[in-house]
């Protein structure tokens, strides 16, 4: 889904548009399995869009092998997300989710890199990825 499409107004709309696993995680706060997402050794250059909507949330530059076994970043693009205070599972964590359809991302922890000092630790399944090269064509 391009940013420019309208979103999906209901959680049926939802299922048609999202995978089943795309779903889980976008739209029911799910966590994809540690060291199984694509994008966890993805080092090319361009942007990681939100999986539901298209929208722009994280630049290459910002990427970093944190080794806990989703892609981490050290911060995101302007207004892209939202943070939402989540004590499951008997945790107090901060979530993170997609400012434009509010699809569940992942988390932000405060043990990343200069220059921000945040983790940003998202599921590859909520993301896609723009290659400068595709982004360019």
């Amino acid at each position: 889904m391009s940013e420019q499409e309208s979103l999906p107004e209901t959680e049926s709309e939802w299922r048609d548009v999202l995978t089943e696993e795309e779903y889980r995680i976008l739209r029911e706060s799910g966590t994809e399995p540690k060291f199984s997402g694509e994008y966890i050794d993805e080092s090319g250059d361009g942007t990681y869009r939100c999986g539901g909507c298209g929208a722009a949330l994280f630049d290459s530059e910002t990427k970093f092998g944190s080794k806990t076994g989703w892609p981490s970043f050290f911060d995101a693009n302007d207004d892209a997300v939202e943070f939402h205070r989540d004590t499951s599972h008997g945790m107090d964590r901060t979530e993170v989710v997609c400012a434009r359809c509010g699809g569940h991302l992942g988390h932000v922890f405060e043990d990343g890199p200069e220059p921000t000092g945040k983790r940003y630790c998202i599921n590859s399944v909520a993301l896609d990825f723009d290659a400068e090269d595709d982004a360019e064509n």
